[in-house]
């Protein structure tokens, strides 16, 4: 016995479309996996106000060089934040705004 849908076809037609699949859903969910560890959210939080380097970050944070050097790679890695160097030192900053709008509206929604 087959199962009757009770959306209406255009309902059901309108989530086939909307719903992510294949590369996109895999990149979506890349994406958001990134704000699922604490010390990448702190660093996208203070990448959100100023583009540093590892040491300052490191020092401000209160978490040891590599693993913000770690965690860094991974961040760039997926596309979430750039380098560049000045001199001897590396700064890191976001690639888009969008990130930190991203950050925000978590922040909105638990009400803090």
């Amino acid at each position: 016995m087959s199962q009757m849908l009770l959306l209406d076809k255009r309902t059901q037609g309108l989530i086939e479309d909307y719903v992510p699949r294949g590369e996109i859903l895999e990149g979506v969910v890349c994406f958001f996996s990134v704000f699922a560890d604490y010390t990448r959210v702190k660093i996208l939080s203070a990448l959100a106000i100023s583009e540093l380097c590892v040491t300052d970050l490191s020092k401000i944070l209160e978490v040891n060089q590599t693993t913000v050097s770690h965690q860094l790679r991974f961040l760039k890695s997926a596309g979430i934040v750039k380098s560049w160097r000045y001199g001897k030192i590396v700064l890191y900053s976001l690639t888009d705004e969008a990130i930190n709008d991203v950050l925000l509206k978590g922040i909105e929604f638990l009400g803090c």
